[in-house]
């Protein structure tokens, strides 16, 4: 699964998920909620490019 980066820097990392905002380890940037924004600044999903 590859790692996906917000422009403020942000790195979304299915290994390790986004459990602050209940985001398990394992899933992939593919699956996260259409609603899901970075956690750091706000940006959606479609300002995040792959790494």
């Amino acid at each position: 699964m590859y790692k996906y980066e917000c422009p403020c820097g942000y790195v979304y990392d299915p290994a390790i998920g986004d459990p602050e905002n209940g985001i398990a380890a394992g899933t992939a940037f593919s699956d996260l909620p259409e609603d899901w924004v970075c956690p750091k600044c706000g940006a959606e999903k479609q300002f995040f490019e792959k790494v």
